[in-house]
Order: C-alpha cells, then sequence, then structure tokens
C-alpha cells in the first residue's frame, strides 16, 4: 500500500500544533485514496509523545530516538527524516513549514530524489501527482504547483487546516537510527531564545500585534497589557522593530513569522503586503487604525477606526470588567 509520511515537529517537549493541522489533513485525503499515513516523531524521548499523535489518527507512528534531537539542529534531523524515507518509501512526504521544515526542506529533497513544493497554503493528492497553491508576490497571488515526481515532498502553513482529532487503530515502529554527533558540519555553541514568560508567536491562539502607530513606551505597554489579558503573544510590524521597539523575534511578515492565531489583533498596523504574508490565515483579524483607507481593514474580520491610545484604554478596562465579573 502507498503511504504518507507526516514529520511531526516538537518544541520545547510540545508537538508542534501546525503539525496536527498536516497529519489531520493527511488522514483525510488518505482516507478518499486508500492510502496509508505514516507520521515520525523525532526526539531524544519519542515516546512521551506517542499518545498525543495517536490521538490523531496515523495508521502508524514511527519513534526516532536520539540525544541529538533534544535541541534543533538541521544536520541530525535531515539525516534522520533521509533514513527514515529511505526505509518506508513513502509516495508523499508532508510536514509543517516551520523553521525546522524550512532549514531541511531542499536539502532533503536533493538527498531523497525527491520534488518539493514548500510553503503550501493548501495541497491535494492526486491518482498520480501531488498539486498545492502557493502564496507568491507577498500573499498577494496564488501559484498553483503540480509534481508527478515518485516522492514530493510538502510543507505547509500554519493555519491551513484544522487540526480535528480522531480515534483509530496506530501502531508504533521504532526506526533504528546511528548518527555521529561529533560530525563537525555544524557545532551547537549558543542558544538564543526571546527570554521571560513570552508566548510563543508560532503556537499562540491570540496574537496582539503592533505596527507604526504604536510610536512610544504607553502605546507598547497598552499592546502588553491587551495581549496579558487574552493570555496572547506580542508580535510587530518590520517599521517599530526596526525602531527597537519590539525585539526582532516578534517581528511578523514577509521577512519575519508567519502566523495563523484565531484571533489577531492588528494595532496601528496600515496593512502593507509584506506584513499581510505574515498573518493572512488568522481566523479573526481586528484591525485599529487611525485611517480609514488603510489596508488592513480589506483584510480585517472586524474594524476599528480611530487612535489606538484612545480605543485601546477603555477596551482593556472593559475586558478586565468582564473577567471580574
Amino acid at each position: 500500500m502507498s503511504r504518507i509520511l507526516v514529520f511531526v515537529a516538537t518544541d520545547g517537549g510540545r508537538i508542534r500544533r501546525a503539525s496536527l493541522e498536516v497529519l489531520s489533513q493527511a488522514r483525510e485525503q488518505a482516507r478518499d485514496l486508500g492510502l496509508a499515513v505514516d507520521a515520525v516523531v523525532l526526539s531524544d524521548d519519542p515516546d512521551s509523545h506517542v499518545d498525543a499523535i495517536a490521538a490523531y489518527g496515523p495508521d502508524r507512528i514511527l519513534t526516532v530516538q536520539h540525544g541529538a534531537f533534544a535541541q534543533h539542529r538541521n544536520q541530525p534531523v535531515l539525516a534522520a527524516l533521509a533514513h527514515v524515507i529511505k526505509e518506508t518509501g513513502p509516495r508523499v512526504v508532508l510536514m509543517a513549514s516551520t523553521e525546522a521544515a524550512k532549514d531541511v526542506l531542499g536539502a532533503l529533497a536533493v538527498r531523497s530524489g525527491a520534488a518539493a513544493i514548500p510553503d503550501v497554503a493548501s495541497f491535494e493528492i492526486k491518482g498520480d501527482s501531488v498539486s498545492a497553491l502557493r502564496p507568491v508576490m507577498a500573499a498577494k497571488q496564488l501559484a498553483r504547483t503540480t509534481s508527478d515526481a515518485s516522492t514530493v515532498l510538502v510543507s505547509v502553513r500554519s493555519g491551513s487546516y484544522e487540526a480535528v482529532p480522531e480515534s483509530g487503530e496506530t501502531s508504533v515502529e521504532p526506526i533504528a537510527f546511528s548518527y555521529d554527533d561529533s560530525d563537525p558540519a555544524m557545532v551547537l555553541r549558543e542558544i538564543l531564545t526571546a527570554g521571560g514568560d513570552a508566548v510563543d508567536l508560532n503556537e499562540a491562539r491570540v496574537v496582539v500585534a503592533a505596527g507604526r502607530g504604536v510610536k512610544d513606551q504607553e502605546g507598547k505597554a497598552l499592546v502588553e497589557e491587551l495581549a496579558g489579558l487574552f493570555g496572547g503573544a506580542i508580535g510587530a510590524s518590520r517599521a517599530v522593530v526596526e525602531l527597537g521597539l519590539f525585539p526582532a523575534t516578534t517581528q511578523i511578515g514577509q521577512t519575519g513569522k508567519v502566523v495563523s492565531p484565531e484571533l489577531y489583533f492588528a494595532v496601528g498596523i496600515s496593512g502593507a503586503i509584506q506584513h499581510v504574508a505574515g498573518m493572512s490565515n488568522s481566523r479573526v483579524i481586528v484591525a485599529i487604525n487611525k485611517d480609514a483607507d488603510a489596508p488592513i481593514f480589506q483584510y480585517a474580520t472586524y474594524g476599528l477606526v480611530g487612535d489606538l491610545y484612545k480605543i485601546l484604554p477603555p477596551l482593556i478596562a472593559g475586558l478586565k470588567a468582564a473577567k471580574a465579573g
């Protein structure tokens, strides 16, 4: 039986939500095509993830254990995925378009002799081919890409599909893997993190993002307070990152992170296509801008026209009162 292989990415001991979205969609398409779905997890403790992955209905979970996976390095991930592909011979390999996927996708395609379709908004596995829609021109257009290669690698944007649990019979199979951790091709020197208790932008269900309209520490404090009320993450446009109000780790857009929260506040963001490319998959977008003609309102589910310094304080006060009551 032909198989679909889904790479389930982990971060900080947790499974990435975007990987479960991809796994759910793989399961749906496999059912219609009569294909089997394998989920592969790379970890220093893969067994700790088995139950969470099994809840999303793969036919088989492949576990690959090695201490090199304790921190992300692309060389061991690349070697392990190439090994699993060689051992299992999948027709299609799917993964969430995470930082790890962007690191290894091209090299993995070369090493495996496969075609690669990166960073897609949707995909369809057909009889003898795989077709996908990719955002191009800063997500202003969609390009259809089709491959009939014997093995096709596809990375899928976060938020493109729903993560839907489904129980079923799932087997677990360890895959033997050896890796020379002393390989000098890449040496891990230091890991720099956002620090503090910041919520991970990639996983956040609520994101409050600041744009050029947030001009000072007062505006920054309002953004942080609003995000705190939702337990959300703080994002920023390139403009305010370059002003030094927010760290580079918060930048959303074509040259930053791509997010897909359930709720996205665009605070003082005009809506340049470079920024929209990083948040257009958000399920609900609330835009706050004093310019009624700002492009962001074309993408917004709800729009508030006015000065953010006058809108946010009563909004925050109302949310606090609602939580207290």
